[in-house]
Formats: structure tokens, sequence, C-alpha cells
């Protein structure tokens, strides 16, 4: 079957058997951001947004995102890109497996949530596993982008 979607503000279509996960049909279509890590739904390697929420695309079936508007990394590149550098300054970056689910997430916490304490930002990112940097270095690359930001609307 084929499953027609909003890929990145684009108009997309995939091939897709009932069991294709999105994870992998967004693969098919280049978007190479968007990774497999653990299989179970916990890692957050494989997020995505669907209509501007985030979603574990190993959880999605492919055909259940007809017309849906589906964004992942490379449709979101400039803002990527700016909080890459507060991740790569405070020596978070690493290997970089899991950074694109990881700012994904970040991404949308911040359409979320309005000036997130310490404990809410740990809490909304509790699904992102890294394996090299220990977090401490995420949580200030996260804590000082919130701080540009905050100062971009002020100014």
């Amino acid at each position: 079957m084929t499953v027609e979607f909003i890929l990145n503000g684009k108009k997309a279509a995939a091939e897709a058997a009932g069991d294709t996960l999105l994870l992998d049909a967004l693969r098919g279509l280049g978007c190479h951001s968007v990774k497999c890590g653990c299989e179970t739904t916990n890692c957050g390697l494989c997020t995505v947004w669907i209509n501007g929420k985030s979603r574990l695309s190993c959880s999605v079936l492919a055909l259940s995102v007809e017309g849906q508007e589906i964004t992942t990394l490379e449709g979101v590149k400039e803002e990527a890109d700016e909080f890459g550098k507060f991740l790569a300054n405070e020596g978070a970056e690493q290997c970089g497996f899991c950074s694109p689910g990881f700012i994904m997430n970040v991404l949308a916490m911040m359409r979320e949530l309005d000036n997130p304490s310490v404990e809410e930002i740990k809490e909304y990112l509790a699904g992102n596993l890294c394996r090299c940097t220990g977090y401490m270095g995420q949580l200030r690359a996260i804590q000082k982008y919130l701080e540009r930001k905050k100062e971009e609307v002020l100014s």
C-alpha cells in the first residue's frame, strides 16, 4: 500500500506493508536522522514529530500517518544546528548517535513548556538515552540555550 503524508513541509509517499514501522518508511525516504537504537521504545533515537507532538517512530505503523504532518530533524535544520552548537560547547555531543532524537525532544519541549524547571526538563527528556555524556553536559546546554532564547525574546 502507499501511504501519503506531509514530510518536513512537503508531500511525500511511501510504500508500506501493514507491519511497516514509520521509522523504516522515513529512513527509506532519506531521513537518516531517524535512527533505531533499541527496538523497544526505550531510547528516543527515533523521535519525530507527528502533527507537532514528539513520538517514537519505532512504535508507529507507517500506514497510520496517512494525511498527517511528520517532522524529522531534517525539517528543523536551523533550530537543530543552533542547539547543536550549545551541545558541542558543553562537551555533550561526543559520538552524536543520540543527538537527533534528543534535539527533536528538546525543541518539542521548548514549544510545550514555558520556562521549564530543571526537574521538568529531566522529566520531559527521561526517555532519551545517551551512552557517552552522563547527561550533565546536555542539561547545561539546554539551560544555556533556554536562557539565550529568553534573552532574544526580551531584546
